[in-house]
């Protein structure tokens, strides 16, 4: 392996590994609490960090860990697990009314395919650099006795390839209706690969949904106002991967459209923490910058799932 892809692999991994973090501390909380379950994650951890995330269990030293996790970088754990929750419900819902394919963009650690039921049925692919995704194939193929046939790892890095032909060419059928899943990813990516891959999911089946995560472009581009951006802005610099590309919410709706999509919601990290967590809790008001929204390709058939989920976000505000 050259320097170079070797790089681009610490990078991709080291990213993957904070988002399964915060997924893995989880398991701090009884299971009444926990906002959802994945086995998973804690495997894709380095020692250290599986250390930590084993000492969260213990009851007294969980609520410890867990202060000093959110006191480092307020609002980032919260808003990772409470989209996670989102897209996960999200999901299970559009499998319940039929959608026939799912593909998780940026999959890095996530395990939805593996952890919830509704996706053994169908078929999922798993969009990723190379490097991330025979980090995730080799730490799965210890996990589980066989991987499943119906997971589809495609190694495309969305930079570079052009999606349209490396999915096609894994199986994909552009004719079926699909729920794309791209959550923490978009704030990597040049405006050019964005602009790309909202187009190729705006040439797809009528019916498919797309939700994904980005950060406010206002937050891109004042790095320097306030001590909080300027950690953010060391940390992803640090590891490899600058914050490069945001959007601003007042220009979103109008940008889908250009690409055959249309919004049904676009709503900030405050909207779906209030939904799963204490609504004033002190988790609730930072990293507001980073936002969750709902696009669909749209036909008159998925008028009333466009209703659902607009109802479902606007329980969250």
């Amino acid at each position: 392996m050259s320097q170079t892809a070797a790089k681009k692999t610490q990078r991709a991994s080291k990213t993957a590994e904070f988002a399964a973090l915060f997924r893995a501390l989880e398991y701090a909380f009884p299971k009444e609490r926990r906002l959802f379950e994945d086995p998973f994650a804690i495997h894709f951890l380095s020692y250290d960090l599986q250390l930590l995330a084993c000492l969260a269990r213990i009851p007294i030293l969980g609520k410890l860990i867990l202060q000093l996790v959110d006191r480092t970088e307020p609002g980032a754990r919260a808003s990772g697990v409470a989209r996670t929750r989102l897209i996960d419900d999200h999901l299970t819902h559009a499998l319940s009314k039929g959608i026939q394919q799912v593909v998780i963009l940026g999959s890095g650690y996530d395990c939805r395919a593996f952890r919830i039921p509704e996706c053994r049925q169908i078929r999922v692919f798993e969009v990723d650099q190379s490097g991330i995704l025979n980090l995730k194939l080799a730490r799965l193929n210890k996990l589980l006795p066989g991987l499943p046939r119906n997971v589809i790892f495609v190694r495309t890095d969305l930079n570079i390839d052009k999606l349209e032909q490396t999915l096609i060419r894994s199986g994909y059928d552009k004719n079926l209706p699909a729920f794309f899943i791209w959550e923490g990813v978009t704030q990597y990516l040049t405006e050019q690969a964005v602009q790309h891959t909202l187009q190729f999911i705006g040439e797809t089946a009528p019916g498919s949904f797309l939700l994904f995560t980005y950060v406010h472009k206002q937050a891109i581009d004042s790095w320097l106002t306030g001590q909080k951006k300027r950690l953010i802005r060391q940390f992803v610099n640090q590891i490899g991967e600058p914050w490069i590309f945001g959007l601003f919410p007042e220009e979103l709706s109008a940008i889908l459209s250009s690409h055959g999509l249309e919004l049904i919601e676009d709503v900030d990290s405050m909207a779906f923490r209030k939904r799963y967590m204490n609504p004033h809790g002190p988790h609730i008001n930072r990293y507001r910058f980073y936002r969750a929204a709902l696009a669909c390709v749209k036909r008159k058939s998925t008028e009333p799932q466009i209703r659902f989920f607009r109802s479902f976000f606007r329980e969250t505000e």
